[in-house]
């Protein structure tokens, strides 16, 4: 018993830990932001990497995450509510919360393992090192272009995600389940709401900056050569996950809060 509360007791320290030298990490990479300019071209890389690079996976998803929710809207729907509001239902599901989440942990599984790879092959190989030695500031080289481009180009990802599973649940509810587009466009338009779409977008700028904190957290401070990559990388993305639920959580806690104050 007391080796499991030991355990459980460590786990909860090294958490913690984490947390915090991701908070000072984070102080950072912002006083480095007036050098951004200077970075530009390095950000713009990382910008492609980010959207360019994610893009068949966010599209992939989307279409299944809009057939999904046609699917089982009409399931739940179909003896209590009128189909009116299967437009309603979708676009709202996809707006706040399967949009900006999904997209979120699709690309940071595939985001932060690039990044805590990448940067852990380069501190194990003592490049890190290197670039210190040589006035380099690795927090302005490696880490301010990374966490530029997620924050900014998450948002870009959820905006394209959220449109493909839009149509796709629009085509799969006029395909197959026998709902009339006129009926899908009216409950759309009928209770659409800006906020929904903006809380959603949000939540992106947020998961942007959790996805690269931790891929950059855990690569900068890899040691023990390949084996501490693999789990560096591992950590970086267990990490990622569970910080971007435990974080769509509380947004969308204060956010409801805002909106219907």
């Amino acid at each position: 018993m007391f080796p499991t509360v030991i355990n459980i007791g460590h786990t909860a320290i090294y958490g913690f830990v984490q947390i915090g030298r991701g908070f000072l990490l984070l102080s950072e990479i912002l006083a480095q932001l007036p050098n951004a300019w200077r970075m530009r071209r390095e950000i713009l890389d990382q910008m492609h990497i980010v959207a360019i690079g994610s893009l068949p996976l966010v599209i992939t998803t989307a279409v299944f995450v809009g057939a999904v929710t046609a699917v089982q809207a009409v399931y739940q729907m179909q003896a209590y509510v009128p189909m009116v509001f299967l437009g309603t239902v979708i676009s709202k599901s996809v707006f706040i919360e399967l949009g900006p989440v999904l997209t979120a942990l699709v690309v940071g599984g595939r985001l932060c393992a690039n990044y805590a790879a990448e940067l852990g092959t380069m501190k194990v190989t003592e490049q890190i090192d290197a670039m210190e030695i040589m006035a380099i500031d690795p927090i302005r080289y490696l880490a301010l272009p990374r966490f530029i481009a997620a924050v900014l180009m998450l948002p870009v990802a959820t905006i394209i995600a959220n449109t493909v599973a839009i149509v796709g649940g629009f085509l799969v509810s006029v395909m197959t389940l026998d709902v009339t587009a006129e009926t899908f466009v009216e409950g759309m338009r009928a209770y659409f709401e800006s906020s929904d779409v903006l809380g959603g977008l949000f939540k992106s700028f947020i998961f942007g900056g959790i996805i690269a904190l931790s891929g950059i957290h855990f690569g900068m401070s890899t040691e023990g050569g390949a084996e501490g990559v693999g789990r560096a990388t591992m950590g970086a993305v267990v990490a990622c996950m569970l910080s971007i639920l435990v974080a769509d959580y509380i947004l969308a806690a204060v956010l409801f809060q805002i909106i219907f104050a």
